[in-house]
């Protein structure tokens, strides 16, 4: 099973990737973490990256489409795997097009998580991270069992510069913007299937094994 997901900042696509991967053992690309590895290690990617993830605006294609094909010539992908945050573009989707056919290993599906402005903000905003080991809390959802003190590591947790609420404007319409023709690639090759984003995690996750069920991917 080989996926894309798409859908605007806040949209649930982390969440369904991790839960879908342990679900059927598909190996897990996520171009924000494999960015954000890469602004903490201050390598020159991911200096680079930074200036533009702090002002909520996307980094650019050639810098992505870099790290993802490093991604996919250091990872066994043959059993499946699902793309999360990428691609952002109609230029990426084209590159990654045709890195698949060159490893004959073409998408399955995208799957496109429509989602409102509302439940976007209420989600992000209060998302916090762990400066450790990188774990999602949220103040509502999923608190910490100690304010500010990661579960798992006791690394402190912090509120992303690109989660503040001011930058998630920003970042849902430059989304709105220049993925609309994403969109439209993906439905023209029939690989577009569509799901709420703003369903919680177990109701989105059995859509979605019912698309799988009706599209025979599993």
């Amino acid at each position: 099973m080989r996926l894309v997901l798409l859908g605007p900042p806040g949209a649930g696509k982390g969440t369904q990737a991790n839960v879908l991967s342990q679900k059927y053992g598909l190996l897990h690309i996520s171009t924000g973490d494999l960015l954000r590895e890469a602004v903490k290690n201050k390598t020159p990617v991911g200096q680079e990256a930074k200036k533009f993830m702090d002002k909520g605006e996307l980094v650019p294609d050639e810098i992505v489409t870099q790290m993802i094909i490093e991604k996919f010539k250091h990872s066994d992908i043959s059993p499946g795997f699902i793309l999360d945050g990428f691609p952002r573009t109609k230029r990426q989707a084209q590159i990654l097009d045709q890195a698949l056919a060159e490893l004959n290993l073409p998408l399955d599906m995208v799957l496109y998580f429509e989602t409102g402005e509302d439940t976007i903000l209420k989600r992000l905003t209060g998302r916090r991270v762990c400066q450790n080991c990188g774990y999602n809390f949220h103040i509502v959802n999923i608190p910490p069992k100690n304010e500010g003190i990661c579960d798992y590591c006791s690394g402190k947790l912090y509120h992303r510069q690109d989660d503040k609420e001011e930058t998630i404007r920003n970042r849902i319409k430059v989304y709105n913007e220049q993925t609309r023709e994403l969109i439209d690639y993906y439905q023209i090759k029939g690989l577009i299937k569509k799901a709420s984003g703003d369903l919680e995690v177990e109701a989105l996750f059995s859509i979605l094994q019912k698309i799988f069920k009706e599209t025979r991917l599993i």
